[in-house]
């Protein structure tokens, strides 16, 4: 499967636009981080892209999410590693790989960014800062949604916090366009 037709999946099982942005979103910084750790950004890409196929589906059954998703592409001709990868983002399966740990701290990560943005005068990614997303993340109340324990788990990427963020904001801001902000 290449990217145009993951991303016709995505449009085909996923209406709300929001969501569409948050696997692009994604998508961009799973390329980033790939990148980082000599991964495949193309394969890193599609695990970030499609990793909430599901969504639609299993939004009342959350320990049914990703693994839909991997029933749903088990004929696709993806890989194991993108398949146990979405699995394994939701927290149910084991995070065996630097892919596995990548998307599992991203998912709220981007969540967390555009909550940023959005809060942001002028709602945009570029305004962003590591200090303006530094005192947000201190906010528990801020961007509820996005756990800090997961996103904390980049320090399993041997990344530290910073260094995450930043690097997530980069690939957004890559996209900003895309994401309308």
């Amino acid at each position: 499967m290449n990217r145009k037709e993951a991303l016709e999946l995505v449009r085909q099982h996923l209406d709300n636009p929001n969501m569409i942005k948050h696997c692009l979103a994604v998508e961009a910084c799973m390329r980033a981080l790939a990148t980082r750790f000599d991964g495949d950004p193309d394969t890193w890409g599609l695990a970030g892209l499609l990793h909430d196929l599901d969504y639609a589906y299993t939004a009342d059954d959350p320990d049914l999410h990703g693994i839909k998703t991997t029933e749903m592409l088990a004929n696709s001709g993806l890989s194991e590693d993108i398949l146990h990868a979405i699995k394994a983002h939701n927290g149910k399966a084991g995070l065996d790989s630097f892919m596995d740990l990548a998307l599992y701290t991203t998912d709220p990560t981007t969540g967390f960014i555009i909550a940023c943005a959005l809060m942001h005068p002028d709602r945009k990614l570029a305004s962003i800062d590591l200090r303006f997303m530094q005192k947000r993340f201190k906010s528990k109340a801020f961007a509820r949604g996005a756990s800090r324990e997961q996103m904390a788990e980049c320090r399993r990427l041997n990344m530290d916090l910073d260094e995450f963020l930043n690097t997530c904001l980069g690939a957004m801001n890559g996209i900003a366009g895309e994401l309308g902000l």
